[in-house]
């Protein structure tokens, strides 16, 4: 079968990748066709890359209203390629700006639509569910709170795990020991400590400054950035400029694995943070509008993916004008060992994995995919 699949970020190549693995494994003839990256190339085919996330990631509502023009060509661009390839089926990950305009153009034009790692509606815009329900064939969620959320609101979704635990799992596997991770990329004998900016320019300009204050405040622990290959060097090194702080592009996991703790940009990442045992604090800044707008719509207590999975306050949460140097200091010395927070967060971290579940999500998901396509032929 042809499979069109749709990711706009770094985080939904990955997990769109894994879920083309899957794909082959129940339909190995499957062909594809994608908007992604490099990682969903790796398995598609750089032939089936259509666009690559970098030329279509905006973040905030400054920047997505700045590119509107840009956006709109690229929906057009993505619609044409799509009825040329007519596939089976149109499988979305995430990124619901882009992808529900895409759901409603799929519908209008006969094509199976699946979405893949539904967005948080149940955050904000909760009305988006009503697109769901009306151009979506079949929804597929990664956290197990999302299948009562739906159930409620009418739809029958399908949850399989959470693939994120595919993509840990994969990459600690080969892992060099932290003796010899420390030695090729200098990092000394201090203690580590990781700093994960975000993956998006807009988020990096909002972080990092702050992150490197909070690094010169602690010249007894090693403050690491993880970079991402996808934003050009520069855009980290006008922060890192005259500073102690490290910079490694690409190595997220390993970075995570052997520091004693983490400051965190949210989203994904501090999902991730937590599945690898890293003690965390979440520090997030975003230009004033796009705050506001967002304390005016959101509709959850948290902003980490941690806390609102386990129903409380698991790490912490520095948000814009809370984001001071002085408070991630006090966290950043309760959540080290021998801090009067660390044994209690490894605690929740444990409970926390026992609820997302074990490997393989990636391949259940594509398994069931291949079953409710086959029934329909």
């Amino acid at each position: 079968m042809k499979y069109y699949l749709i990711a706009g970020e770094a985080s939904g190549d990955l997990h769109g990748s894994n879920l083309m693995k899957g794909l082959l494994k129940s339909d190995p003839q499957a062909e594809f066709r994608f908007w992604g990256g490099d990682k969903m190339a790796e398995v598609g085919g750089a032939e089936g890359l259509a666009k690559h996330y970098r030329q279509t990631s905006f973040f905030g509502v400054a920047d997505v209203l700045k590119h509107l023009p840009t956006i709109f060509g690229q929906l057009g661009e993505c619609e044409r390629d799509v009825v040329e390839f007519a596939p089976d089926v149109l499988i979305l990950i995430d990124y619901p700006g882009f992808n529900f305009k895409m759901a409603k153009f799929a519908h209008k034009k006969g094509i199976r639509t699946f979405y893949y790692i539904s967005p948080k509606v149940w955050a904000w815009k909760e009305h988006r569910v009503n697109l769901i329900r009306k151009y979506v064939d079949k929804l597929f969620i990664i956290f197990p709170f999302e299948i009562e959320y739906f159930r409620q609101r009418g739809i029958d979704a399908v949850y399989e795990g959470n693939p994120i635990v595919d993509s840990i799992d994969q990459t600690l596997a080969v892992l060099p020991s932290e003796e010899q991770f420390r030695a090729e990329n200098g990092l000394g004998d201090k203690r580590l400590v990781a700093l994960l900016a975000g993956s998006r320019k807009n988020e990096i300009k909002k972080n990092l400054a702050f992150m490197v204050q909070l690094a010169a405040a602690h010249p007894e622990f090693q403050f690491v950035v993880a970079g991402v290959s996808w934003l050009e060097a520069s855009l980290y090194e006008q922060y890192l400029e005259g500073s102690s702080v490290k910079f490694l592009t690409d190595k997220t996991y390993a970075l995570l694995k052997y520091s004693d703790a983490a400051v965190v940009c949210s989203g994904t990442a501090t999902l991730e943070t937590a599945l690898i045992g890293t003690p965390e604090v979440v520090c997030y800044c975003m230009d004033e509008f796009s705050y506001r707008v967002a304390r005016a719509f959101v509709k959850i207590g948290f902003i980490s993916l941690v806390n609102i999975i386990m129903g409380r306050e698991v790490v912490k949460e520095l948000i814009q004008h809370d984001m001071t140097v002085e408070k991630a200091s006090s966290e950043l010395r309760a959540i080290l060992p021998g801090g009067v927070r660390y044994e209690q967060m490894k605690k929740d971290y444990d409970e926390l994995a026992a609820i997302i579940g074990g490997v393989g999500a990636s391949d259940r998901f594509a398994q069931r995919m291949v079953e409710l396509l086959r029934k329909e032929k």
